[in-house]
């Protein structure tokens, strides 16, 4: 099924060090900015952009009286879903999917027809805005990280080899956001095992009297028919700005089902306008052929 990230928002302390790892990793330019709150959350950035692959929100959760019941910080980025609609829009290929489990964008193929940003359930691809010369940008969920981690040889000046090469190099494969968090809040691995330990938790979590119970769904589990990165938290999704509306089913199915229809379509309607045309023609020389008392005119 490919590699995923699981999200536990009950450990996330809001200390943006994913933001700033993945700033650094990408090479992304600072942008000017300031805090924007309300009901989406309290952000800054406000939103995903070409220089901001990746964002934290804080939200205030209120109590029936009114009165704040918790404080809850939540990632967001791509989702690098199973089946992308992205790539399912693009008319030239300029995104694919890896065997990672990454969606990556080739900026060379790309025509700029922002396709895949109409696409995106999400609403994750953004352009380049202030170039001329734009292209599509958004998380790339560290693929090149995965393929050929950078390697530390030495430490301490002294050469790294066998078990603790190894384990550098386990360390080194994963995502830079995964590897900045200091809390465990993000973890990196088979997708099949975080689906089977994010159930764990909620189960063992989800207990009589306890009163920090998580919500019973992992989101992206399911959502459009699978995404890389999963969530799970102990307040209702919707009120941490995650869309609840999406179904299971993925939207390239959709796309499909349309183009699969567009050659019967042509066909009847070529057909159609050919019999228009048929049956307008031999109107016409019928008419022409009988003459004047065809039109019932006099000579």
């Amino acid at each position: 099924m490919g590699m995923a990230c699981l999200v536990d928002t009950t450990r996330c302390t809001g200390c943006r060090a994913c933001q700033v790892a993945c700033k650094q990793w990408n090479d992304l330019a600072a942008e000017k900015t300031e805090i924007r709150g309300g009901q989406a959350g309290y952000g800054n950035p406000p939103a995903l952009s070409s220089k901001t692959f990746t964002k934290m929100e804080f939200h205030e959760i209120l109590g029936p009286g009114g009165d704040l019941q918790r404080s809850v910080f939540v990632k967001h980025q791509c989702m690098h879903c199973l089946e992308p609609s992205c790539v399912s829009a693009c008319p030239v290929a300029a995104l694919g999917k890896t065997d990672s489990g990454a969606v990556v964008y080739d900026g060379h193929k790309c025509i700029g027809c922002r396709y895949c940003m109409l696409a995106c359930p999400f609403g994750v691809p953004t352009l380049q805005w202030d170039r001329l010369a734009a292209y599509i940008k958004k998380c790339t969920f560290c693929f090149d990280r995965l393929a050929d981690a950078p390697m530390v040889e030495r430490v301490n000046d002294k050469p790294l080899g066998g078990e603790s090469l190894a384990r550098m190099r386990h360390a080194q494969q994963m995502p830079a956001c995964v590897k900045a968090c200091p809390t465990g809040c993000i973890v990196f691995g088979d997708r099949d095992e975080l689906i089977a330990e994010a159930h764990r938790r909620i189960e063992q979590q989800n207990v009589p009297g306890n009163s920090w119970k998580y919500v019973d769904h992992v989101y992206g589990e399911k959502e459009v028919g699978g995404t890389a990165w999963l969530y799970i938290t102990n307040v209702p999704f919707e009120e941490l700005g995650f869309r609840t509306d999406l179904g299971e089913r993925p939207y390239p199915e959709y796309t499909e089902l349309a183009l699969e229809s567009v050659p019967v379509l042509a066909m009847a309607v070529g057909a159609a306008l050919g019999g228009a045309y048929w049956f307008t023609r031999r109107r016409n020389d019928v008419a022409e052929a009988e003459g004047p008392q065809a039109t019932g005119q006099e000579e």
